[in-house]
């Protein structure tokens, strides 16, 4: 124990003599020099009476607790990583058990020095960096620097930014837990390694500047074959008969055609088995010469328990989906309403539990806090005799709870003007699903309608609201319409017959919400990974936002992923393209974490298999790249031809004299409206600098005419003047008359 054989140390090319001198210690064995003995005893709180200092990452956080602990303590943050692998290079000795050489990270010697110098005064110090693995290995990095034994009590957790949470850390400070330490520490490797190997095939074989990752390769592999999908897609015909009847007393029905002969005409929840216009008319010619009665009229209450409380991921989706935030901006406001705002008559406040979490637990305590706000705030019934107890998929980290509100009382209206825009839409986001969670089912009436035209057997489902349990606080997104009651036997009025050609569609572009809960149902990745797993594949070109901000892959991310595909699959000894191979690894890392594998054994057992692999790839042949689409027209700058291009925010046009020619401009979609403002150009859509679609005159800048909603396809009666949406249901305005119109039964979406 103590060796590099158990975790490795440092090589040359550390930034202090006391890291030179651990080079081959091991981070279990490492306890720096002489001076690093009279620091433990300062750490164990022998020496002196000076203030404890606190470590933290990130400024902020620094900030909520200088106020929360008072004079008696000095907090300092690191801005992050302390220390990592240099950038330059692989910096991996693979041939002495993965040793890796770490360095002070660029611009952090002054931070470093400063700490050094208040440490030295300190009285006692705590490391309390993020609760996760990340946040273990800087409490890490910090006793090799600093001198401190991580086996002595030098660790504090905050998994919420309030007072009396902060307050109950800091009397029990634990040791750092070495196996989080290396868990993180081997997935760096792992991803360093794979990095910085791989990357260099793709140079040779297909570009220069490309990479590849240990699990951006499965994501970018998972985008390449959904678009393989569409574009093999074949759509296959089907019609919707729906007749439109009525009873006696004026109720109104819509009745879908379900069944001939007894035997159902719908697959998959689609009429497929209805599939031309003569098998249409056939059905109608039958229901028409037919008397159409109710057979069946049957009510099923059924109950819908209450969601989950967020964890990451779940958090990611529901922010996107909901209010339009990406995983990125969704995890940096987390990170804001975690590490504290400054409240009135509060002061610095953490908002929220610790936002990077697979744990759907909730503390006990807060737990009866929950039951007393909704039994003091709704009725009786919205109470469930018991906490609802929810169970994490897998393993999860149970140290940590799920994201909640610190305090349930501070409900999001009482905000209002202190939080900024997107500061309250997750807030209130999190506030509703973490009280949702702990109310009564929601109680919905299921009602079926049967009926029969002579040989055609008909259906209308409807679905109404008995009683809203966890959908006064959530949305409980009901679908169907109320179903006015009929009775089995009366006959009904033929009012009409719809016939409505449908074509099956192809599978959708993932979302980023979309592509993150499919890595985590197949179990790669982890909270902490999420948003940047997708922002990897924007920043390498390998994949964009269509219009309707999906995700589609670009050229150069198709011919990556197949180069990938065709080396790294599952045939090969290092699948690293497969979802079942990264997981195992994820896997894998988590036992590390638990103490249950040594970590070099993961590294060993990767390495063997990859660098054989590796070989294999280095035989093959090129992959030319496609070349890029001509438009056609000359660049307006040099004359060469202009052609089309994928970044980060979709396609664009540029000229093909690149680099030498750097003109660029945006791809013009026409909608055929006329411009309003000017009447000479046409309206295009466009995208703006953060990828948001707006629409414009395409003779900017001579006609700046913009607007956020697309043209409505209709012209204003008036003046006859192109309309466009108000972004209400239905709604349409007139530019140059500004009157507003909404159709009938329009609303809010």
């Amino acid at each position: 124990m103590g060796t590099a054989k158990d975790v490795p140390g440092k090589k040359k090319g550390t930034t202090s003599r006391r890291l030179k001198k651990t080079a081959a210690k091991s981070p279990k064995g490492s306890t720096g020099s002489s001076g690093a003995k009279a620091l433990a005893r300062e750490v164990s709180g022998d020496a002196g009476s000076g203030r404890t200092l606190v470590i933290v990452e990130s400024p902020t956080k620094a900030k909520s607790l200088t106020k929360m602990l008072g004079p008696k303590y000095v907090v300092k943050s690191t801005l992050g990583h302390i220390r990592d692998l240099p950038k330059s290079r692989l910096a991996i000795d693979v041939d002495h058990d993965f040793a890796p050489e770490y360095i002070l990270v660029k611009g952090k010697a002054k931070v470093k020095n400063e700490l050094a110098a208040i440490a030295g005064k300190a009285s006692r110090i705590l490391l309390a960096s993020d609760p996760d693995r990340e946040g273990e290995a800087i409490a890490w990095h910090l006793c090799e620097i600093l001198g401190i034994p991580p086996e002595s009590p030098c660790r504090v957790r905050f998994y919420e930014i309030t007072p009396g949470a902060v307050k109950e850390a800091v009397k029990v400070p634990e040791k750092v837990n070495m196996n989080k330490v290396e868990a993180q520490q081997a997935r760096r490797i792992l991803d360093r390694l794979v990095g910085y190997t791989l990357s260099p095939l793709l140079w040779k074989k297909i570009r220069r500047g490309l990479s590849a990752g240990r699990v951006q390769s499965v994501a970018l592999a998972l985008v390449c074959a959904r678009e393989r999908e569409i574009k093999d897609f074949k759509p296959v015909e089907y019609w919707i008969v729906t007749v439109n009847a009525s009873a006696g007393d004026g109720r109104a029905y819509a009745l879908r055609v379900d069944s001939l002969d007894g035997k159902t005409l719908w697959k998959d929840g689609k009429s497929l088995h209805i599939t031309s216009e003569e098998f249409v008319k056939t059905l109608v010619e039958e229901i028409e010469r037919s008397s159409l009665s109710v057979t069946d009229f049957k009510v099923r209450e059924s109950l819908r328990a209450a969601p989950a409380p967020f964890r990451t991921s779940t958090l990611q989706q529901e922010a996107a989906r909901r209010a339009g935030l990406s995983p990125r901006r969704t995890m940096s406001i987390a990170q804001e309403l975690f590490e504290g705002i400054a409240l009135p008559g509060r002061g610095p406040t953490g908002l929220i539990s610790y936002m990077r979490t697979d744990s759907l637990r909730i503390a006990p305590e807060a737990l009866e806090k929950c039951r007393n706000f909704i039994a003091s705030h709704y009725s009786a019934e919205h109470l469930p005799a018991k906490a609802n107890i929810y169970a994490s998929k897998g393993r999860s980290q149970d140290a940590h709870e799920a994201i909640r509100p610190t305090d349930v009382s501070i409900v999001p209206e009482s905000l209002e003007g202190i939080l900024s825009s997107d500061q309250m839409k997750l807030y209130s986001l999190i506030w509703k699903r973490y009280v949702a969670s702990q109310m009564s089912p929601a109680r919905v009436a299921n009602a079926t309608l049967s009926a029969r035209a002579g040989r055609v057997g008909l259906r209308q489902l409807g679905e109404s609201l008995v009683f809203p349990g966890w959908g006064a606080v959530w949305p409980l997104d009901l679908k169907g319409d109320f179903l006015q009651p009929a009775l089995a036997g009366e006959l009904l009025s033929v009012d009409g017959v719809d016939r409505d050609q449908k074509f099956t569609r192809p599978p959708a572009r993932y979302s980023e919400a979309s592509l993150i809960k499919v890595l985590e149902d197949e179990g790669v990745g982890r909270p902490s990974t999420y948003a940047s797993i997708v922002e990897t594949l924007y920043d390498r070109g390998y994949v964009s936002r269509n219009e309707d901000r999906r995700l589609q892959p670009t050229s150069l991310g198709m011919t990556v992923d197949e180069f990938l595909q065709a080396h790294f699959k599952d045939e090969s000894l290092s699948a690293i393209v497969d979802t079942g191979f990264t997981a195992r690894m994820e896997n894998s890392l988590d036992d590390v974490e638990e103490g249950m594998t040594p970590w070099l054994s993961v590294l060993r057992e990767f390495w063997e298999v990859f660098r054989r692999t590796m070989s294999r790839a280095e035989s093959a042949p090129p992959l030319a790249l496609p070349a890029p689409e001509p438009t056609g027209d000359p660049c307006p700058e040099c004359g060469k031809p202009l052609v089309r291009k994928n970044g980060r925010f979709g396609e664009f046009i540029a000229c093909s004299g690149y680099p030498a020619c750097r003109h660029t401009e945006p791809v013009l979609a026409k909608t055929g409206a006329v411009c309003p403002s000017c009447g000479r150009g046409e309206i295009v859509r466009r995208k703006s600098r953060k990828g948001k679609t707006f629409y414009g005159c395409s003779r900017y800048p001579e006609c700046d005419f913009v607007s956020w909603n697309p043209p409505s396809g209709n012209t204003c009666p008036l003046c006859g003047t192109a309309t466009m949406t108000t972004g209400r249901k239905g709604g349409e305005t007139c530019p140059k008359c500004g009157i507003v119109s909404q159709k009938e039964g329009g609303g809010d979406d």
